[in-house]
């Protein structure tokens, strides 16, 4: 069952706000990557839910258990804190591919292996 945010902000309590500088320096909201709602949960709640999965404090509610056994057990998060704490795992331990376009690599590969010849434009 979907706990409302407000329940879930209940049972998630923090003593301090989170803050990652080093993968979002401008701030959860200002990256791009999350809703305001999101990063405000992040925010407000990221600190527990940081120490809770780093087995630093013990669950205190059945729903900060379960947030432990979602991501102990490795199964699909149910509600709002583990969706938006699952996001921002996969933001910042998973390897981004970038993906570019660059002349150099295209005409690098239309040259076959043998010369062509040069053509010199005329002015006909």
């Amino acid at each position: 069952m979907d706990k409302t945010i407000a329940e879930l902000k209940e049972a998630f309590a923090a003593s301090k706000p989170f803050y990652d500088d080093r993968h979002f320096p401008r701030g959860f909201s200002r990256s791009g990557h999350f809703t305001l709602l999101e990063s405000e949960l992040l925010q407000q709640h990221g600190h527990l839910l940081r120490s809770l999965q780093k087995q630093e404090l013990k669950p205190i509610n059945p729903l900060q258990q379960q947030f432990l056994n979602t991501f102990s057990q490795q199964t699909p998060p149910t509600n709002r804190i583990e969706k938006v704490w699952s996001k921002y795992l996969e933001l910042t331990t998973k390897k981004h591919k970038v993906h570019t376009l660059s002349v150099q690599n295209y005409t690098h590969r239309t040259q076959s292996n043998t010369e062509q010849p040069e053509v010199e434009p005329s002015l006909d």
